[in-house]
């Protein structure tokens, strides 16, 4: 007995020893570190049974054993790709040696609607349970930007978080949303006030998605790549200003570029920029946000988040000039370059009043600090392709900029 009891203190003070004690009686300091990493692919025909990128992103786990797998769908996407129940069936069969395709395909409506609706958080959560999901598990979701983030989050939340893997449909989740670290649905009014930083087992983007895609969706995508480029890559941003009408007709080769560049920018900023989990202030990602967040709720989502982007980026853009920060002549290029890529920079909420006169869109400087706390950070423009933050915003200079993309007569 006197030796099992040695052999418990011992134990007991090696654990210890792994402890850093502060020098205060009252805490020791518990310290430890978990690397993430993930995939991001860029592949054609994902379902094809000859494509072993899910096969492998399944098997990365390394257990050799098959994984309990279900597919959740954006409703939409089916319309446009009817056979896609069918070839993942058969593409879950043709691989059963990895994967256990616990029922069939769940069509979920996509759209930024679907991050309102609590009940159908509560409604999916119950079918991972129905169907025994555990965090050996994986959870696939296939469809934009907004679906991926409820089932994200839907994943993140059960069982205290089971895998999940990412398939984007939309040039904006392709190359912005889908390679982030974030989950969430929207609540109590606010957008994304409910989420997670649980990082994706695995990001794959098929270019096949793209082709269905209807021109408006591709092309809210875009201001995406032109936010990163103004904020990360002034060379990046020649390059959109020069394929900008093949661009805007969606050429192929040209549009799988700018999917694959922009990915590559927000994955860099997100691994390199220090505040991945975002504890900080900081969201230079995040550009042309303020307003653009604000925009797409009070035009009840008439506006898709990347044409309600094109719009803030503009606006954040004029306004580097007008504070002094930018040299004129770079908000004529952007302006030029967004209505040169199809987007219209004015929509009537840009103009909603209060009954004393003050446009609602100012209230979505406070929402954006509210998100975070602590003290507002702005990123704002110094150059094309250099940012600054700032903590202020002058909203005389703000409505100035709005001003400035209002339509003329005639126009």
């Amino acid at each position: 007995m006197e030796g099992e009891a040695a052999k418990v203190v011992s134990s007991v003070s090696d654990a210890l020893a792994k402890i850093e004690c502060t020098g205060d009686e009252r805490a020791f300091v518990q310290r430890f570190t978990v690397p993430y990493e993930f995939p991001v692919y860029f592949t054609r025909d994902l379902f094809s049974e000859g494509n072993q990128i899910l096969a492998e992103s399944i098997e990365r786990s390394g257990s050799g054993s098959r994984r309990r797998t279900i597919f959740f769908i954006d409703e939409g996407l089916v319309r446009e790709m009817p056979d896609l129940n069918r070839r993942i069936t058969a593409y879950a069969a043709a691989h059963a040696d990895t994967m256990e395709m616990v029922g069939p395909p769940e069509f979920v409506p996509g759209g930024e609607q679907c991050k309102n609706d609590p009940a159908l958080v509560e409604r999916l959560q119950q079918v991972l349970v129905n169907h025994k999901m555990d965090r050996h598990g994986y959870v696939v979701g296939i469809g934009g930007g907004a679906l991926l983030d409820l089932i994200g989050y839907v994943a993140a939340t059960t069982h205290r978080g089971i895998r999940h893997i990412r398939v984007p449909t939309t040039v904006l989740a392709q190359n912005d949303s889908g390679v982030g670290v974030k989950n969430g649905v929207n609540a109590f009014g606010f957008k994304n006030m409910l989420g997670t930083f649980v990082p994706p087992a695995a990001v794959i983007n098929d270019s096949a998605f793209i082709d269905v895609l209807p021109g408006r969706d591709k092309r809210a995508g875009m201001a995406e790549a032109v936010k990163v480029a103004l904020i990360r890559d002034g060379a990046f941003f020649n390059w959109l200003e020069e394929k900008a009408e093949a661009l805007a007709l969606f050429a192929s080769e040209p549009l799988d570029r700018l999917i694959r560049h922009c990915a590559l920018l927000h994955m860099r900023q997100i691994s390199g920029g220090g505040d991945p989990f975002e504890r900080g202030s900081g969201r230079p990602l995040d550009f042309g946000h303020w307003s653009a967040h604000k925009l797409e709720a009070l035009s009840h989502y008439d506006l898709r988040h990347g044409e309600a982007v094109a719009i803030g980026v503009a606006i954040d853009t004029r306004y580097s000039v007008l504070a002094g920060l930018m040299p004129p002549g770079g908000d004529e290029r952007v302006r030029a370059l967004l209505e040169r890529l199809g987007f219209n920079l004015w929509h009537p909420s840009c103009d909603m009043r209060n009954a004393a006169g003050k446009r609602l869109l100012l209230a979505g400087l406070e929402e954006f600090r509210e998100h975070l706390g602590g003290q507002l950070t702005i990123t704002l423009l110094t150059d094309l392709g250099i940012s600054v933050d700032v903590h202020e915003m002058d909203h005389a200079l703000i409505d100035e900029a709005i001003e400035w993309l209002r339509p003329q007569d005639g126009h």
